[in-house]
């Protein structure tokens, strides 16, 4: 064992303290001065009862590159943590392809998260979950100046990736019989595989697409070859894209890299390089673009379900609001789609002669094709989806304004949340 390094190890020590005293300080911003609370929050985050507690905490979740739950939220097997360097090489794209520059999943309780937050603090490159398991002589120093509890602590720490129990499968989860041998006759000539959902590797996948689609230099590219000019960055598009909701409303239950995801797992589409879709039309001739959005078939089967249902009175129970809940999301995420769609569209369709959009509607299909503003369109398209979604259930539904306010409050959320992303 080599002696520690001073500087390192205060160096250490201050980015642990820096990250307590701010969890402290964002805990008791949101209590009044008088609160009893207080005194409770800074006893828990004295440094060593808040890293004793850390280190018993750390056991209700777990590091994972493939998880169980993105095959069903509801599965209950083993989740694995696998370096992809350590993977066999294969001419397919997998999880091996990652090298040694991928995301970490994380699974569990998520009152937990908070450890995994303070697991991923990195000085020069290196986290102290990594340090951890390297059994870092410099973070044991930055821990505690008694080497015994600062080891234990270490060793807690760097379980983060160690299975949790014995490998199992689920009645839930996925299983594949695999042939392995020439007859398909013989039980022995078959492997059975239960495949695990490749977390880390959708991530990459998801923030790759986000940099070919919103990063400035698509922008800047995208801008160059509208005006016919050159530009070194490339220009990606990825045609009849995807997107697989995963987790409902509880998108943390599938893993925190999925919420982080906002639940969007993104599906190319397996067909031939001819990616020429006709399914996107400039919306010329038409006053608003929830006409054609209203005649997307998954558009007006969503709204015609969500009417029947309403329509049969059902009782006012928490099972009644969570499938009105999940009816209204999937409209707002078939509008998030169309407008996907429409972004496909060469840049400046809303400028041609025939087009009677709205300059919010036109903002926001087409927003390279319009001149910028400073209006936001999307307080606006958030009220016209309200509108056309209350028109939708009525007749027979008595709505009115409670319910617009209620289904433009979660489109704006939903289209702020687009936004966010997009920038």
């Amino acid at each position: 064992m080599s002696p520690p390094d001073p500087e390192r190890s205060n160096a250490i020590r201050a980015l642990i303290l820096g990250f307590l005293s701010q969890r402290l300080s964002d805990k008791l911003d949101k209590l009044p001065a008088d609160d009893p609370k207080r005194s409770e929050l800074l006893q828990q985050f004295i440094p060593s009862v808040w890293l004793d507690d850390a280190a018993r905490r750390v056991g209700q979740i777990q590091a994972v590159t493939h998880s169980v739950k993105g095959i069903h939220p509801n599965a209950k097997g083993s989740n694995i943590f696998l370096k992809p360097g350590s993977l066999p090489a294969l001419a397919e794209v997998g999880s091996h392809t990652l090298g040694a520059q991928f995301d970490i999943d994380v699974v569990g309780n998520a009152a937990a998260l908070d450890v995994y937050k303070f697991l991923k603090l990195s000085l020069d490159g290196k986290s102290l979950l990594e340090m951890a398991s390297a059994h870092d002589d410099d973070l044991a120093a930055a821990l505690d100046e008694d080497g015994g509890k600062a080891t234990k602590w270490m060793e807690s720490f760097a379980s983060l990736s160690a299975p949790r129990s014995k490998a199992s499968s689920h009645t839930l989860a996925k299983q594949i019989y695999w042939l392995t041998g020439n007859d398909a006759h013989a039980d022995q000539h078959f492997q059975l595989l239960a495949p695990l959902y490749p977390t880390s590797l959708a991530h990459r996948v998801y923030k790759q697409l986000q940099d070919d689609r919103f990063s400035d230099e698509t922008k800047a590219a995208r801008a160059a070859r509208k005006a016919g000019e050159h530009h070194d960055h490339p220009v990606r598009e990825y045609n009849n894209l995807a997107v697989q909701k995963l987790g409902g409303t509880n998108t943390q239950n599938v893993g925190q890299l999925n919420a982080e995801r906002r639940g969007n797992n993104a599906l190319l589409a397996s067909l031939p390089p001819v990616w020429k879709s006709s399914e996107f039309k400039p919306l010329l001739g038409s006053s608003s673009m929830f006409k054609a959005f209203g005649q997307r078939k998954a558009v007006w089967q969503q709204a015609r379900a969500l009417r029947q249902f309403l329509a049969a009175d059902p009782s006012p129970t928490v099972d009644t609001r969570r499938q009105r809940a999940e009816w209204v999301d999937n409209l707002i995420d078939e509008l998030i789609q169309f407008t996907a769609g429409m972004h496909t569209l060469t840049a400046g369709w809303t400028q041609a002669a025939g087009c009677q959009l709205p300059m919010a509607h036109r903002q926001w299909l087409d927003p390279e094709g319009v001149e910028s503003t400073n209006d936001d369109p999307g307080p606006q398209v958030a009220e016209d989806f309200a509108n056309w979604l209350n028109a939708q259930l009525r007749p027979p539904l008595p709505v009115g304004d409670p319910e617009f306010g209620v289904w433009r409050k979660l489109a704006r959320e939903a289209l702020k949340a687009l936004e966010r992303e997009a920038a």
